[in-house]
């Protein structure tokens, strides 16, 4: 079998990752595993396996001929029989079905804002879940919306997996040992950095000795100056520090103690489920698939999104109760390797590779 993911860049984003994860984890399992960035590439470059067949398609807008001719003669060349393609890489993907029709398409919806799902829009998408054979949703919400939308019965939850390169790095954060909050999370408004930014203003109230620190792709956008802005107003400037993207992502996990994500919506980020398996203790806020990570054995705690006094009241409880951050972290560690693991998520996505060649 000969799987190609498509997906639109290699930056530093959850469904980036997911992509990238998986092609690695098959190129050991099946006989050809392929991964093609349409538009960019990015920091995930580096992460991706010598195993995996590449392809970099520089595709520079929405009907680019250049490049459907270069991805088609790849496809055929390669003789990929199956696509999985990554949120908005669908058009492309049944571009390739309409000129291979023996390929089949499998569509994987990671949408970030799983909340609003209403300004969603999606007729060209619906459109192109004629051709699909399969769809795969992060999370519940998102699959029942996309049978509720889209002209295809095959539809089926997905969570995501986690995976982490223990890679060296020469990430150094800056604090004290010991005393570290992460927030893995790009710098995009639904991460609602806005919102952690004044918690982290109260616990720093109480605990001036702890910092906060913020890894992230910069868009150098206004939501990205606002940021900047806002750790000024609020005289942060020597506790909170913001980081680009890294690759060295166990290296720094490793340098913390609480993980915490403040977003406003999410589908089920990577990120919560790296933080246990560098063992954090974790906060993050009642959105997407987050409530279900965070199940009710004592494994983490639940905020309300845009809620800053309930986010610090939950970081402070950490940060007063060392016995409590260390038991949640270790019982939030054995829940993702018990649910969330590659092999159980890897044996499904190959089970539905293998029915979609059956009924392409």
């Amino acid at each position: 079998m000969k799987v190609l993911q498509l997906i639109d860049s290699l930056e530093a984003g959850g469904a980036e990752r997911m992509a990238v994860n998986i092609a690695n984890v098959l190129s050991t399992k099946i006989e050809g595993s392929y991964l093609c960035a349409t538009r960019k590439e990015g920091l995930l470059r580096e992460s991706l396996s010598k195993n995996v067949g590449y392809l970099f398609l520089n595709k520079t807008k929405t009907i680019d001929l250049g490049a459907i001719k270069r991805i088609n003669a790849f496809v055929r060349e390669a003789g990929i029989q199956v696509v999985h393609a990554h949120s908005t890489s669908f058009f492309l993907a049944t571009i390739i079905k309409l000129l291979n029709w023996n390929i089949s398409i499998i569509w994987h919806d990671h949408y970030g804002n799983s909340e609003f799902l209403e300004q969603r829009k999606f007729a060209v998408l619906k459109w192109c879940s004629l051709f699909f054979t399969h769809v795969f949703s992060v999370n519940k919400v998102l699959e029942v919306w996309a049978k509720q939308n889209l002209k295809i019965k095959h539809i089926s939850y997905l969570p995501n997996f986690a995976t982490i390169n223990k890679m060296k790095g020469d990430t150094v954060l800056r604090g004290d040992m010991g005393k570290r909050l992460v927030c893995l999370a790009n710098f995009r408004p639904q991460k609602d950095h806005m919102t952690l930014l004044k918690s982290f203003e109260i616990v720093s109230k109480t605990h001036p000795d702890w910092t906060l620190h913020c890894i992230g792709q910069d868009f150098q956008d206004e939501y990205a100056k606002s940021i900047r802005s806002k750790i000024i107003e609020l005289g942060l400037e020597n506790v909170v520090f913001l980081y680009p993207s890294k690759s060295d992502i166990f290296n720094i996990l490793s340098q913390c103690d609480i993980g915490v994500l403040s977003s406003k919506s999410e589908g089920l980020p990577l990120a919560l489920l790296e933080y246990g398996l560098v063992k954090l203790a974790v906060v993050t806020t009642k959105v997407g698939e987050c409530e279900v990570v965070i199940s009710d054995t004592n494994n983490g705690l639940l905020v309300d999104p845009m809620d800053a006094k309930s986010l610090a009241e939950a970081i402070t409880l950490y940060i007063e109760n060392p016995e409590m951050r260390t038991t949640y972290s270790h019982r939030f560690n054995k829940h993702i390797q018990d649910h969330y693991s590659q092999d159980s998520q890897i044996r499904m996505i190959t089970n539905i590779y293998k029915k979609a060649l059956v009924v392409k």
